[in-house]
């Protein structure tokens, strides 16, 4: 499953239309809209794969809050037997979440700083995994989600991505056409820095025979669950051995060469790559 945000624009001729609602996922959607007399577009695209239910969710707000020309996106991928109520539960109340902390922090400057954005992302991020544990009739020790959002405030974005899905950018060459410039990085066990902090915490950090080239998390003395991210909202049995809810958070402005952006999750991912995003 994956979100599409084009930042390509075109002007048109009638009056400035803000909106400020939110696009949801549902399987397919498209959503043309203007601002300042310049065209957006957003789309959302969801396929289901062979596995079963399908754990994937995705918002897309338009002038988010009133936080000035700031759009929001954000694509989640769920895993575990409740991975699916896991990332719906952040689709609804992550953005409120982030909206009531980046408001706390800076609330009489329209225009946010990336300190700003940074400090509420990590609080909003951490409370929202407090909200999931505290879930009745849900158990997230084994179950748990992704999560890669994008502010675009005028003309820089903040990204934060905690786990395996991705962000790339489709940026214009010279000669016209597209290349792919991946703005996340998949925070798996596998990356150095993410591992010795598993293992620090004495968690384990090994490879099925049959995936090799996949290295999971493993509980200290149990064989299980197998996590192949090292950071993630839930999986409550593996916080206490080096899984995280501490989203990485980037700062890139945009150039007049930056066509889209695409939110993917990892079965858009597995499936492609990220140059195939910008054919």
């Amino acid at each position: 499953m994956g979100i599409c945000i084009s930042s390509a624009s075109s002007q048109i001729r009638h009056e400035t239309n803000k909106v400020g609602s939110i696009i949801e996922e549902d399987d397919h959607y498209k959503s043309c809209y203007s601002v300042c007399g310049i065209q957006k577009l957003e789309s959302i695209c969801s396929k289901q794969g062979s596995k079963g239910i399908n754990q994937d969710a995705a918002f897309a707000y338009q002038e988010f809050g009133e936080v000035e020309e700031s759009d929001l996106f954000g694509v989640f991928d769920g895993h575990g037997q409740n991975g699916h109520i896991v990332s719906n539960l952040v689709k609804n109340r992550l953005p409120s979440l982030l909206l009531r902390e980046v408001t706390a922090k800076s609330s009489l400057v329209k225009r946010k700083s990336f300190n700003t954005w940074k400090e509420a992302f990590e609080t909003s991020f951490k409370v929202m995994d407090k909200e999931i544990k505290l879930q009745e009739n849900l158990d997230g020790s084994f179950s748990g989600s992704t999560a890669v959002v994008i502010v675009k405030q005028g003309d820089y974005l903040v990204i934060g991505n905690l786990g395996d899905s991705r962000a790339v950018m489709g940026r214009m060459r010279d000669d016209g056409g597209i290349k792919a410039v991946q703005l996340t990085t998949d925070l798996k066990p596998g990356l150095a820095s993410e591992g010795e902090r598993i293992r620090r915490c004495k968690g384990r950090v090994l490879a099925l025979k049959d995936e090799a080239h996949i290295q999971r998390v493993w509980l200290p003395n149990e064989d299980a669950p197998g996590l192949a991210m090292s950071r993630a909202f839930g999986d409550f049995a593996l916080k206490d051995y080096g899984i995280i809810n501490l989203p990485d958070v980037s700062f890139r402005p945009l150039t007049s060469h930056d066509r889209f952006i695409v939110l993917a999750t990892d079965g858009v991912i597995l499936s492609s790559s990220s140059s195939s995003f910008c054919r």
